[in-house]
């Protein structure tokens, strides 16, 4: 079955909603994935820290440069996700109808590439695949 990840976006606007009701939120997207458990499409689900927390890489030039976050021009921000496994994306579209949002927040549904779209032959794959299946690290 295909993959799809469930992409939590707010702006400071919605996140600052979400933080003035933060226990109900909580509970409310606990409910959330004790569905999703019991379904068997859950694969995965993160938060994020806070964007003031983090880095962005910048490669417009060389070398990259490093900019304590968060990153000045986005004006929607990834807070987390949700990986499933599910039959379609429309299957992944009717989960996303359910995450306890508020208003204003938007759920993007992304399909997961699975390996078979990648070539086989690529260097990186060969060496990867051969790692997993010695036991080593990469």
């Amino acid at each position: 079955m295909p993959k799809y990840m469930l992409i939590m976006r707010g702006t400071d606007e919605t996140n600052a909603a979400m933080m003035a009701s933060i226990d109900e939120a909580m509970a409310a997207t606990g409910r959330f994935i004790e569905e999703m458990l019991k379904a068997g499409v859950l694969l995965a689900a993160e938060g994020l820290d806070t964007p003031d927390r983090g880095v962005v890489v910048d490669f417009s030039g060389e070398p990259p440069v490093v900019t304590d976050g968060p990153y000045g021009e986005t004006k929607e921000l990834f807070g987390g996700y949700f990986l499933l496994d599910v039959a379609s994306k429309q299957e992944a579209v009717e989960w996303a109808k359910r995450v306890p949002a508020v208003p204003g927040s938007k759920i993007e549904v992304r399909r997961v590439a699975g390996s078979d779209e990648v070539p086989q032959d690529n260097e990186r794959i060969v060496k990867e695949r051969a790692g997993r299946e010695s036991g080593d690290q990469i």
